[in-house]
């Protein structure tokens, strides 16, 4: 790109974007779902475990009533309470194993990461160019994350990144209650949120489909060619610009 740049904000993806697509896989999943039983155990008569189950409670009944999901796992209320919690651990299995994207298992989700980071048993893997493109922009650029991931769970990778903590350089954080990132609308909605012009932000991300969203809500963009992406099709290389690290956005001419 020219010495001066030609968008005020860059808006990036988490997974396959800024972080390896197997952090996410391999690290934060199994987290959960190994340390189900006894995270609950321990938590059991914490008021925002209480409330986070209420959520799956409450979404488990609407996929029965309404959202024709039979095999979804109903969490009583009345019953003896390692049979609550076994049905709360089924229930949580059975959304993860359809890698479902829903705001109450985010939630528990972003919930028991929160413990694991502060223990130290988890810590955010971060590509070093992103660093690199932080420090680059910091004062310049301001720095945005859009990602399926619950806003507090964003916060916690990059707060406890093994990079150190990075929430110093991050401007903003949005998840999907302000939209899908499949639809053009939710671009819209981010720049009006941090009042920007949508053709002054620049979107990172490595699904195509969200690329195509965000330009056509007027974003420049590019997708990131990181190692355990998804392959891109020729179309795909034809149609976009595609990077491979964040600094070789310092080189390129525009986008």
């Amino acid at each position: 790109m020219s010495t001066i740049p030609t968008f005020k904000c860059v808006l990036l993806d988490i997974e396959g974007t800024t972080t390896p697509i197997s952090f996410v896989h391999d690290q934060l999943f199994p987290y959960v779902t190994n340390n189900l039983e006894n995270f609950l155990n321990k938590n059991w008569n914490s008021t925002e475990l209480q409330q986070k189950i209420q959520l799956l409670r409450e979404q488990a009944i609407k996929d029965v009533n309404d959202n024709n999901l039979p095999d979804s796992v109903l969490i009583p209320e009345s019953k003896e309470i390692n049979e609550i919690k076994h049905f709360i651990i089924k229930n949580i299995k059975w959304q993860m194993e359809i890698d479902r994207k829903i705001g109450s298992l985010k939630s528990f989700q972003g919930f028991m990461w929160e413990s694991g980071f502060e223990s130290g048993e988890l810590k955010g893997e971060i590509f070093d160019d992103v660093l690199e493109a932080f420090k680059r922009w910091k004062g310049i650029i301001q720095i945005f994350i859009y990602s399926s991931g619950s806003i507090n769970a964003q916060k916690l990778i990059f707060k406890n990144s093994d990079k150190g903590d990075l929430s110093s350089y991050i401007d903003g954080y949005f998840d999907t209650t302000i939209g899908s990132k499949l639809e053009k609308s939710s671009y819209i909605n981010i720049a009006k949120e941090i009042k920007v012009e949508p053709n002054e932000i620049l979107f990172l991300s490595d699904n195509v489909k969200e690329i195509v969203a965000a330009r056509s809500a007027g974003y420049q963009t590019a997708i990131m060619e990181r190692k355990g992406n998804s392959p891109l099709s020729d179309d795909d290389r034809k149609n976009n610009i595609i990077l491979s690290d964040f600094l070789q956005i310092f080189s390129h001419a525009t986008f």
